[in-house]
């Protein structure tokens, strides 16, 4: 008669705990940022920030943008690929493969200034932030089309074999099988890639693009306040990839019932 209050105090205190655990780590965390930062400089004030508030801001609106429109196009790209690459043409399938192994083996950095730099004047275009954007959604295709690959893969040969057996249309087969299972395994590597193109927006900045880190530097070339800059652009970018990183973990668990 006493298990489930016994289970409920157990619950209780495993929650409790868990909570003190978080709070130590947080605040481990927190006294060694506040040690460097001290170490830095004997005064730290993010009111020097003040005058450019309009420039962070729309920075941090740039790097949204650029992040949603990589994330968009990389996602139509990505699945353009992966039909390539399952194409009975071998020379699709070559290409993509080959495309893929150089676009690992190349840092985003490197990618964005031959974009900008070479790819980009090669065909009459000095449009750097377009070629910047090129370059960051080149980065991410091959890793949407592994997104693809993963996530229509999931659905195994029986599932085919009850649909021919149940006699399901093509429309039958996307509307209630395919499509909601390929969504539910897609989301969440989704999420973590879009979390990566914001980060790796950070490297526009090579191309004066006024991205949130483009912004912060600026607005340090005036008030000369690196340590409080380099502390406010980390934070700002933790604003963005930490709810993110968040969702996608309740996606995994949501979608996983």
């Amino acid at each position: 008669m006493n298990k489930p209050k016994k289970n409920k105090s157990f619950q209780v205190n495993v929650f409790q705990n868990r909570i003190v655990a978080y709070a130590l780590a947080f605040a481990t965390i927190l006294a060694f940022i506040t040690f460097v930062i001290v170490r830095q400089t004997g005064t730290f004030s993010l009111a020097l920030y003040r005058p450019y508030v309009t420039l962070i801001r729309n920075g941090l609106v740039n790097t949204i943008v650029v992040s949603f429109v990589a994330l968009v196009l990389s996602l139509i790209i990505g699945f353009i690929f992966y039909l390539m690459s399952i194409s009975k043409i071998q020379y699709f399938r070559a290409f993509t493969e080959v495309f893929t192994e150089i676009i690992y083996g190349t840092p985003l950095l490197v990618l964005i200034v031959i974009s900008a730099f070479v790819i980009g004047p090669a065909f009459n275009s000095l449009d750097r932030n377009t070629m910047g954007y090129i370059g960051l959604i080149t980065y991410m295709t091959p890793y949407m089309k592994n997104v693809y690959k993963s996530a229509i893969s999931s659905i195994s040969d029986e599932q085919y074999l009850a649909m021919d057996l149940f006699g399901f249309t093509p429309y039958q087969r996307y509307r209630y099988i395919i499509i909601p299972q390929v969504i539910r395994v897609l989301m969440p590597p989704m999420m973590n890639n879009f979390s990566q193109i914001v980060k790796g927006s950070a490297l526009l900045n090579v191309i004066a693009y006024g991205e949130l880190f483009y912004s912060i530097r600026v607005a340090q070339s005036q008030n000369f306040a690196f340590i409080e800059g380099y502390m406010l652009v980390w934070v700002l970018y933790l604003v963005i990839t930490i709810p993110l990183s968040q969702l996608t973990r309740y996606i995994e668990r949501r979608w996983s019932l």
